[in-house]
């Protein structure tokens, strides 16, 4: 009887662990800004990160991947005030070293700029709106020939990762009370 409980036991606790791991995931999309141009001054276009961002739809925890030469550019996160006044002396953050990524971690508006002078006014400026959460399920791949950033930091958050953990934590629990009993 005892043998029979905890089989019984076993096999429900592995079903729950298996459904657990097969739960719809989300992943995150990586956009390279600006596709194959990357980050840098638009010539003669001062609108074209305005039309690029129109193009995407945006959500918490999507990477942007701003590639662009260290020295001849730079990224910094700046308030909306500063984004439209190209005010390059009160950034959130500033990112020197290219490539860079940016790591979408609440919604809402992000701006982003270039310090150099006159990058911002000649259009090397961002401005996004980020939805909820993404649930396409598919990373569009980075355009030929274009390098992502060095990868984000890893995020505890991901579907995936909370699938594993339950996973592993059933199983565990699974285990303790198979030898038990």
């Amino acid at each position: 009887m005892a043998t029979t409980m905890k089989l019984t036991l076993l096999v429900v606790v592995l079903v729950i662990a298996a459904a657990a791991t097969v739960l719809p995931q989300t992943e995150a999309a990586a956009y390279v800004v600006g596709d194959t141009t990357g980050w840098t001054t638009p010539s003669g276009n001062a609108t074209f990160y305005t039309s690029w961002a129109a193009k995407h739809n945006f959500s918490v925890g999507d990477i942007l991947a701003f590639n662009f030469t260290t020295g001849v550019h730079d990224l910094a996160t700046v308030s909306q005030v500063a984004f439209d006044d190209c005010n390059t002396s009160s950034n959130i953050n500033l990112t020197k070293t290219g490539p860079a990524n940016f790591t979408l971690n609440s919604t809402g508006s992000y701006y982003f700029i270039c310090t150099f002078p006159q990058h911002c006014s000649r259009g090397q400026k961002l401005a996004i709106n980020v939805t909820m959460a993404n649930s396409s399920g598919t990373s569009p791949p980075p355009p030929a020939g274009v390098i992502l950033g060095s990868p984000p930091p890893p995020s505890g958050s991901s579907a995936a990762s909370l699938a594993a953990t339950f996973s592993l934590i059933l199983i565990t629990i699974s285990s303790t009370i198979f030898y038990l009993f």
